[in-house]
């Protein structure tokens, strides 16, 4: 059997995926975020590990097998962060993660001692706050002690496999999120890397499939499981959810995963550079092949937010929201919410953005807020979409996945927007997942190769966009661009 982890934003998924490629059972471990002023976004990454630790104990108990039925270990993990370990490996400060965008500043030098166009030509995409290299650079301008004792920086699923088996390394698909990776020579950019002053603090880079060792007997003694288990490198959460939802080559469409960050994305035989820098290009798991993908801060955060605001208190409360939302026209109410949350990344690149709802009147309610933020998210998406399109890609249907997929009205608005079939996997929630237990098949020989993850998950019900509705949402689409042209000079009078 292959145990899968998906180290996410707000918890550790862990599955349970045999040889065969099915799907056995999956537990989910949350954890805590600290949100702070300023763009703060700081984990705890003993979290990550008791995390890990805990939901493959509760797995395995559910699944009713034995430590000793795991034949291979992997992962697939939040990407674009800084975990600073020591000398001794130990971590010296909390994980600067994903959605932190305090280094404004040090992105300004970087991009002043580079160039943005030269950075995108390098790594496949803008400089900016989001990604691993200005944090540390704002690390070693903020916290010098901290720093000064950094040896390795690493990202989120690195961490919980050094933890299991001691060995220190990233993969391709994690390093290329970073801006310190070079696309064109497969390794660290050693321009970037000078330009940045953090010479000799990034790990080794191994194929995502590489076995870079076997569970430690301490490590299985806290897991609840055996010593000696493969472990397999693994990948960031972005190509993994690509490979989990059968994205193996151009052939197989476009996919839009709509978890707490969202993107649309698809699978290519070379990166694509977008002339509007709009999206940008991420390695795939698998070698040789890359994953152009635009990418919003908040997604399916956006929508976690206003159910948490609106009606908090569970599952219930969210069928409620969405309920509601169902019964409001689409388009027709003139209100407009911008989904910037956290900053933006595509299309706009701005860590300085903020949500906005506008066009707010007395009759609106929650149904009308909590449409107005699924319409804001699809409007956003809608873009990065564009940059494909207008690059020469052809996309025709757009797959689901993601824990946002699982609501109907949420299918249909994205249809709508995008004016696409958009196609609900069945597996939505554990793509990513599923994808790293693709990546553990392969790197032990349980699978001959990555085509098996077309075989792994189904399309189920399809929702083709209504010409009517389409039409309409395309001219409110127009005033939602207009609407964050007028307002993005304001963003840079907030504090």
């Amino acid at each position: 059997m292959i145990l899968a982890h998906d180290l996410g934003t707000t918890g550790n998924k862990a599955t349970l995926v045999s040889n065969e490629g099915t799907l056995i059972t999956s537990v989910t471990v949350a954890y805590d975020t600290d949100f702070g002023p300023g763009g703060k976004a700081e984990q705890d990454p003993g979290d990550w590990w008791r995390a890990s630790c805990e939901a493959t104990r509760r797995l395995l108990e559910r699944a009713g097998v034995r430590a000793d039925d795991i034949d291979v270990i992997s992962f697939s993990g939040q990407m674009m962060g800084v975990v600073p370990l020591d000398a001794g490996g130990e971590v010296v400060r909390p994980a600067i993660i994903w959605a932190d965008t305090r280094s404004s500043a040090e992105t300004a030098t970087l991009i002043e001692a580079v160039g943005m166009e030269r950075g995108y030509t390098i790594t496949g995409h803008r400089l900016n706050p989001t990604y691993s290299l200005p944090k540390l650079m704002w690390l070693r301008a903020h916290e010098p002690e901290s720093f000064a004792r950094t040896v390795t920086v690493v990202q989120a699923k690195d961490y919980v496999a050094y933890r299991l088996t001691g060995v220190l390394a990233t993969d391709p698909s994690d390093a290329s999120g970073t801006d310190a990776y070079s696309q064109a020579d497969g390794a660290w950019s050693a321009e970037l890397v000078e330009a940045a002053g953090v010479d000799g603090l990034l790990p080794e880079i191994v194929p995502s499939t590489t076995v870079i060792g076997t569970v430690t007997r301490e490590a299985a003694a806290e897991a609840g499981l055996i010593a000696g288990i493969p472990v397999v490198m693994g990948g960031g959460d972005g190509p993994m959810g690509a490979l989990g939802a059968g994205i193996v080559d151009e052939s197989d469409g476009a996919y839009a995963y709509l978890g707490s960050s969202s993107w649309v994305s698809l699978s290519a035989p070379e990166p694509l550079h977008d002339p509007q820098m709009r999206s940008m290009t991420f390695n795939h798991v698998i070698p040789g092949r890359f994953v152009p993908t635009a990418t919003m801060q908040a997604g399916g955060a956006s929508l976690q937010w206003i159910v948490d605001t609106l009606r908090p208190g569970g599952e219930a409360r969210y069928e409620e929201l969405l309920a509601g939302a169902a019964g409001v026209g689409a388009a027709a109410d003139g209100l407009y919410f911008l989904p910037h949350l956290l900053g933006e990344r595509s299309p706009y690149w701005n860590p300085r953005a903020r949500a906005v709802f506008a066009g707010l009147a007395r009759h609106h309610g929650p149904a009308h807020l909590t449409r107005a933020v699924l319409e804001g998210v699809a409007f956003n998406l809608r873009t990065g979409l564009l940059a494909f399109l207008e690059n020469g890609r052809t996309i025709d249907n757009v797959d689901a996945i993601g824990g946002a997929a699982n609501g109907a009205l949420t299918l249909e608005i994205l249809s709508n927007v995008w004016g696409r079939r958009v196609t609900k996997r069945d597996l939505v929630d554990e793509a990513t997942s599923m994808g790293a237990a693709v990546v553990a098949g392969v790197g032990v020989g349980i699978f001959p190769d990555f085509a098996v993850a077309r075989t792994l998950s189904g399309r189920l019900e399809s929702v083709e966009p209504q010409p009517q509705t389409a039409a309409a949402y395309l001219e409110q689409y127009e005033l939602f661009m207009d609407l964050y042209r007028r307002v993005e000079p304001w963003f840079e009078m907030l504090p």
